[in-house]
């Protein structure tokens, strides 16, 4: 990517950027930018919840609260991006969930917050990566998982 802002050796890649990367697109993107990005290792991602996301209609009215599957798919999301960041740019793949463990669910994430969503690699044989997630407010855990992802062919 030639438009990537390089710090040493991270990255920090835009909204924009993140696209590049993965197919998800509004309302179902759920990171809005990665302040670091160490490339095939780990990355930080940014999820600004606004009140206007489309799941607060319904979760739950009166009391928005953002759902804890939404959390762990920010948590895969801001992977992906670690995954796909250190594939070639020519490769044309997905990566799929395979697994979610030890998901916990610590303080509710609400309008206003910032989840500032830390994943790290922690192994990788083939195409089949694990992460650890863990995603914090204020320095607040709020939720952690560790996952299971494939990247398979898209074409």
């Amino acid at each position: 990517m030639d438009s990537v802002e390089q710090k040493g050796s991270t990255l920090d890649l835009d909204i924009l950027q993140i696209m590049e990367l993965l197919p998800h697109r509004y309302p179902f993107l759920l990171i809005d930018k990665l302040v670091e990005l160490v490339p095939n290792e780990s990355a930080i991602g940014i999820k600004n919840v606004t009140v206007n996301e489309p799941f607060f209609q319904g979760h739950f009215p009166g009391r928005p609260i953002m759902p804890g599957v939404l959390i762990i798919e920010a948590m895969a999301q801001t992977a992906a991006c670690v995954v796909v960041q250190a594939m070639p740019k020519s490769d044309k793949r997905l990566v799929y969930f395979m697994s979610v463990e030890n998901a916990r669910f610590r303080k509710p994430v609400v309008p206003g917050d910032q989840l500032r969503i830390h994943v790290k690699k922690e192994r990788n044989r083939g195409n089949v990566w694990r992460f650890a997630g863990e995603a914090r407010v204020e320095g607040q855990l709020m939720a952690e998982a560790t996952y299971t992802a494939m990247i398979v062919d898209n074409g």
